[in-house]
């Protein structure tokens, strides 16, 4: 009896054991860990990781505090990896442990990171309360290849006169923004954010190397003007380290891309400025020990900007076409980009400035005298291009300022010629003429971008010659003045413009007539009392 109850119960444990065998799903995991050589100045020299990957990122475990620091590998050398610590280097110190993540460098994006400030590492820092991310996003990710892209064709309004109608920008540009400081470049970026409203466009804009309270006062406008409703703002201060000064910009665009990629949605991206970012990629290159070249930048300060900007396209619409891309889900999307550069005396042939150059679809300079002569937006029409030109302008606008450019550019050669105190023929006179009112009626004031068929109207009216006979000092005026009229009395002109997108023989007539009713109104009022009185 002892011997059949020692067998049975040596045949349910082997039964038992063969269960557990066939039961038995953990997974094997082995772990790649190395340790820390030495930290200075953000930068962490590591051993031990020979299997990581370029742009991986790396957990660091402080063994002072216990805390968990993340770091980007940079330089993968011989026997060690130069890795950059992405938060308090200064926890860290000889000897830490260090674990790969098995993933390139990522930020959560989502629907729920409109209208709130951010780090680049997608953490809130409005004092909202976290976000809930709808997943995350490889940061330095590949562009789109030209089989998934279509032609620039579809105009993206920024509300300024002097660039949607001479240096017009379209959805899927990259549109430089370029000039000394202080000279307006945000102004451009802010105004054209403000003039989204309404429309159909993500915004995300991010700073870089500002300071936190020309950001906070970015934000502030924002709000007040209702544009953080379909805003995000990535920002790395001037106080923050100069590894997510460098990621910044390509964190915003992979926020950006969610909306292009997953939701087919229209997206512009603001980088404020690139300067500092390229600044910040010395740094981090000089410390990493990389060779220094021209003005100490590494080699590959220009592939640092190519590969952001290439990634600002016009997706295909040929659902086809995107299925075979695997990762964008949606089509038709777009991704805008304004870079902003600032220039030294006015130099655009310096380094960083000529690689952006070379990389953009074109470029929108700011000039200093121009700027404090008064002309604002101080744009240069000279220099200023636009390379996809009237493809991203409303049939109306290219057909109201075709000239506009090159009467612009040939004002300012007579201009400069009529300094010299000549006698000027009737002909030369009247250019001269045309020309101050022409700039006159481009200035804008800032945070007020007009509606493109107002646009227009007033375009035309400077162009076919109505506001020649008006005082230029009175022009400002005159222009307000009109477009009260226009919106009250001729509502139809403006409303025709916006859905038709062209200037039709009737629409024309109308327009002319109701500039010639408003022009003898305004010459009523301009002339006061007196007039009154004598009649």
């Amino acid at each position: 009896m002892a011997t059949s109850d020692a067998t049975l119960r040596a045949g349910e444990i082997k039964k038992a054991l063969l269960e557990q065998i066939d039961h038995y799903h953990e997974d094997l995991r082995m772990e790649e860990v190395g340790e820390v050589l030495e930290v200075r100045d953000g930068v962490a020299r590591i051993w031990g990781l020979s299997s990581a990957v370029a742009n991986e990122m790396l957990e660091i475990e402080s063994s002072e505090t216990g805390e968990l620091v993340t770091a980007l590998a940079l330089n993968l050398e011989e026997d060690n990896i130069g890795a950059v610590v992405m938060g308090d280097y200064l926890v860290l110190k000889e000897g830490d442990t260090v674990r790969r993540t098995g993933r390139v460098l990522e930020v959560p994006v989502g629907p729920a990171f409109l209208g709130r400030v951010v780090s680049p590492l997608g953490e809130p820092l409005d004092g909202r309360g976290s976000i809930k991310a709808a997943g995350t996003m490889i940061v330095d990710r590949k562009a789109p290849g030209i089989v998934y892209r279509q032609p620039v064709k579809e105009p993206l309004q920024t509300g300024l006169k002097a660039i949607d109608s001479m240096i017009p920008i379209g959805r899927g540009q990259r549109e430089l923004i370029i000039g000394d400081r202080r000279t307006g470049k945000t102004a451009i970026a802010i105004d054209t954010i403000i003039n989204q409203r309404g429309g159909d466009v993500v915004c995300v804009y991010v700073a870089v190397g500002q300071k936190a309270s020309t950001v906070a006062s970015v934000v502030a406008r924002l709000e007040e003007e209702g544009a953080m409703d379909y805003t995000i703002v990535v920002t790395a201060n001037a106080s923050d380290p100069a590894t997510l000064q460098y990621i910044a910009p390509y964190a915003g665009c992979a926020m950006a891309e969610y909306f292009m990629y997953k939701e087919g949605r229209h997206t512009l991206v603001i980088y404020d400025d690139l300067s500092k970012q390229a600044d910040a990629y010395r740094e981090i290159s000089l410390i990493l020990r990389r060779p220094p070249g021209r003005e100490a930048y590494p080699g590959d300060v220009f592939y640092l900007h190519s590969r952001l900007l290439e990634r600002a396209a016009k997706l295909s619409e040929d659902p086809d076409v995107i299925k075979a891309h695997g990762e964008i889900e949606k089509p038709g999307g777009s991704l805008t980009a304004l870079p902003i550069i600032q220039t030294q005396a006015g130099d655009v042939s310096a380094y960083i400035p000529t690689n952006v150059i070379s990389i953009t679809d074109g470029q929108i300079f700011l000039e200093n005298d121009l700027f404090y002569s008064g002309v604002r937006p101080a744009v240069n029409a000279g220099i200023s291009v636009s390379r996809v030109g009237g493809s991203a302008q409303i049939k109306a606008m290219k057909k109201v300022a075709g000239r506009l450019r090159l009467d612009l550019a040939q004002f300012r050669e007579l201009e400069a010629f009529a300094q010299f105190g000549s006698d000027l023929d009737a002909a030369t006179q009247r250019q001269l003429s045309r020309g101050e009112r022409t700039v006159e009626i481009l200035k804008q004031a800032q945070y007020a971008p007009l509606p493109v068929e107002d646009q227009v109207m007033v375009i035309f009216a400077v162009t076919q010659g109505f506001l020649d006979d008006v005082e230029v000092n009175r022009i400002q005026s005159w222009e307000s003045s009109f477009l009260e009229f226009m919106h009250t009395a001729h509502k139809g002109v403006g409303e025709a413009i916006r859905d038709e997108k062209v200037m039709s023989e009737e629409t024309e007539k109308e327009l002319r007539s109701a500039i010639e009713q408003h022009k003898r109104m305004f010459r009523t009022e301009s002339a006061g009392p007196a007039v009154a009185a004598g009649a």
